[in-house]
């Protein structure tokens, strides 16, 4: 019988990401709202946040380009940064939603837009990460979401059949860029929402 794999996005989905709040904590003076549009640019194409997904620019750099393009000071950007590893905490539910796939025989990967020190971090802080087979960081491969090569890349890497593979993201554009390359994909909204649609398809 073939095993099924199920395919989760990272930020958000098995980890905290609430980027307003490390705007508030680190960024008080500026309207949140505004801070995450400047400092994150939509994660565009070419904008600075982006090249750090994809392990192009370091930490130090990074800080340097968003205080210089957004005049916000330098100390508080270098203070973001260097925040959001600690802010990446596991969320239980998510965990207990994934114990469950894993108990249901399913096989786990991992498909990301992480930074290199961010990916690096979580995997060795939280052992659930060993839990995936393959783990598709953007930092580490130079792919990131919604292109359609870091997809090819995880299809291949784990030797997937399509028709039995399912992909998880809290981002309506990467769940409508995984169908159009032909995934089964699902919106993740909280765990609870999760495990019912994933019931519901049956795969719990």
């Amino acid at each position: 019988m073939t095993r099924r794999t199920v395919v989760f996005d990272v930020g958000g989905v098995i980890v905290r990401w609430q980027p307003l709040d490390l705007m508030r904590a680190h960024l008080p003076t500026v309207d949140p709202q505004e801070a995450v549009a400047q400092v994150f640019q939509g994660w565009a194409p070419g904008a600075d946040w982006p090249a750090f997904d994809l392990g192009a620019v370091e930490p130090d750099a990074l800080a340097a380009r968003i205080a210089r393009r957004t005049g916000y000071p330098r100390a508080a950007i270098e203070s973001l940064i260097a925040a959001i590893p600690e802010h990446l905490q596991p969320m239980a539910a998510s965990l207990a939603l994934i114990e469950r796939l894993r108990a249901a025989g399913h096989r786990l990967g991992l498909l990301s837009n992480m930074p290199r020190p961010y990916a690096d971090h979580l995997e060795r802080a939280h052992d659930c990460f060993d839990w995936f087979e393959h783990r598709a960081w953007s930092g580490h491969i130079g792919l990131m979401k919604p292109q359609r090569a870091i997809f090819d890349h995880l299809r291949e890497a784990m030797a997937l059949d399509l028709d039995d593979a399912l992909f998880i993201d809290d981002h309506h554009a990467n769940i409508e860029a995984a169908r159009g390359f032909g995934w089964q994909a699902l919106h993740f909204e909280d765990a609870v929402q999760c495990e019912a649609a994933l019931a519901a398809q049956g795969w719990l």
